[in-house]
């Protein structure tokens, strides 16, 4: 009985310590188009840019992403240590993995307008799935 509880044991240990663990948001975080994204299939990641919503400029996302490559997840901002009105914080873009491929994402930073107008900035960002 204790030689079977101890191969049970074993297996359990064995089998822990060798499956694979998918990359977190927190674990690619890119915040350089230069830079190519390289993740993997079934991971996320995030791209995080400089941003200052509370004077009206905010990101959008454009519209040349392969959304059978990546998904997006989710957008947050974090005013960092400051809150106050004017006072800059980061947009935080996470893209989920879903298929081997290369795609691009790009993000517009517009300023404040209640009509249609050309975004002030423009970051194309390429992801490589494996």
């Amino acid at each position: 009985m204790k030689k079977l509880f101890l191969f049970i044991l074993t297996a359990i240990l064995l089998t822990a310590c060798s499956s694979k663990v998918e990359p977190q948001p927190e674990d690619l975080v890119v915040s350089d188009p230069a830079k190519n994204i390289e993740a993997i299939v079934g991971g996320e990641f995030k791209i995080v840019l400089d941003s200052n919503p509370s004077t009206g400029y905010h990101w959008e996302l454009g519209e040349d992403m392969d959304e059978s490559i990546v998904q997006f997840v989710s957008k947050g901002y974090n005013a960092g240590g400051l809150s106050a009105p004017g006072s800059g914080g980061r947009d935080a873009w996470i893209f989920k993995a879903l298929q081997a491929g290369e795609t691009h994402i790009t993000l517009l930073y517009y300023p404040p307008s209640n009509e249609p107008v050309e975004p002030q900035q423009k970051v194309t960002f390429t992801v490589t799935v494996k």
